[in-house]
């Protein structure tokens, strides 16, 4: 029997999840949100994240009934503070009284102590075991030490496992659906681009250093001689380095900056031949859509953050890039294996 079970003494209906963090996080959390599913079929299972995360659990009706909007706590640094909305939030998370919340965000420094508040039945998930006074939690028999030495897929399912729960696999997924998959068919169609035959470049980011955008200019122009047309992705706001990537091509490339969301960029991904990017959330993307990809890692450790499949999906360090030698040389190996 699970622990959780156990500490309740009937399996839980209602489970909430905290994990308000960026997209990778999330990502990479999805094979253990598929084996809490597994364990609890008739559960209410809700999300706790940061706004922008409706969006991910509409794409996974699934493994999700619900999401609740997370609207900041003092020190977290992912969104400014709201201290009615934290108030009224804390107040509606205690009426509804939840068999279970998951402390899955990180190693529970703030969290832990924030999330007892809610008053569930059974609080679970990580602790620090360096700092005394979280030593509370692990008396429950429901907290595990935050592992510091793991990749983060590995991190949660291991979580899982800890509570009693069997793992369904690490893979990552997700599906975007069809109503995206037709849009960006459409989109392909407009801009005259078959789809198989693009390579997406993605040279922004939302954290950590960026590769420099002349050594993508240089990758997007390898790979156009090859064929490919050169689909440039991110954000509005990421505008001007799509802008800098084109003018230092030879061959065009073609910006969507601010022309996809969650689903129809997974779209993207789908009908893509390879993913080049030196950012963690776009190539999980493109590893949970199964299309191949080569990942500049410029600060971000990938031992923690890389691909687990190092077959379809090939990790760069900054220093090893060779200028952008080796980062072609492996685009194109990858893409010979798919062919």
């Amino acid at each position: 029997m699970d622990k959780l079970t156990t500490a309740l003494g009937y399996t839980p209906k209602t489970i909430a999840i905290f994990r308000a963090i960026k997209l990778g996080d999330l990502l990479c959390a999805v094979p253990a949100f598929r084996a809490l599913r597994t364990a609890f079929p008739e559960a209410h299972i809700a999300l706790i994240g940061l706004p922008w995360a409706a969006e991910f659990v509409a794409s996974y009706p699934y493994y999700f009934d619900e999401f609740i909007s997370f609207p900041g706590w003092p020190g977290l640094p992912e969104q400014p503070v709201d201290p009615v909305r934290t108030v009224d939030f804390l107040q509606q998370m205690q009426a509804r009284q939840w068999d279970v919340v998951l402390q899955m965000q990180g190693n529970g420094t703030l969290v832990n102590a924030m999330l007892s508040l809610v008053n569930a039945r059974a609080l679970a998930g990580y602790y620090p075991k360096s700092v005394p006074s979280e030593a509370w939690v692990a008396q429950t028999g429901l907290f595990q030490p935050y592992p510091i030495v793991s990749h983060e897929v590995h991190r949660h399912v291991g979580l899982m496992t800890f509570l009693g729960i069997p793992s369904q696999g690490d893979e990552l997924e997700f599906d975007p659906g069809d109503t995206a998959k037709q849009r960006v068919l459409a989109l392909l169609t407009n801009l005259q681009v078959t789809p198989a035959r693009y390579v997406c470049l993605h040279p922004g980011g939302i954290s950590g250093r960026r590769w420099p955008a002349h050594r993508f200019a240089e990758v997007g122009d390898a790979l156009a001689e090859k064929g490919y047309a050169i689909l440039l992705t991110g954000t509005t706001a990421e505008s001007p380095i799509h802008a800098e990537v084109q003018e230092r091509m030879t061959h065009p490339a073609l910006s969507l900056a601010g022309q996809t969301n969650l689903s129809t960029l997974g779209a993207l991904l789908h009908f893509a031949a390879l993913l080049v990017s030196n950012d963690t959330g776009v190539a999980h993307l493109a590893t949970a859509c199964h299309t191949p990809s080569v990942i500049l890692f410029t600060s971000a450790s990938p031992s923690e953050w890389g691909p687990l499949d190092t077959t379809r999906h090939r990790i760069i360090r900054e220093e090893d890039a060779q200028g952008a030698n080796r980062v072609i040389a492996e685009a194109m190996d990858v893409l010979c294996l798919s062919a």
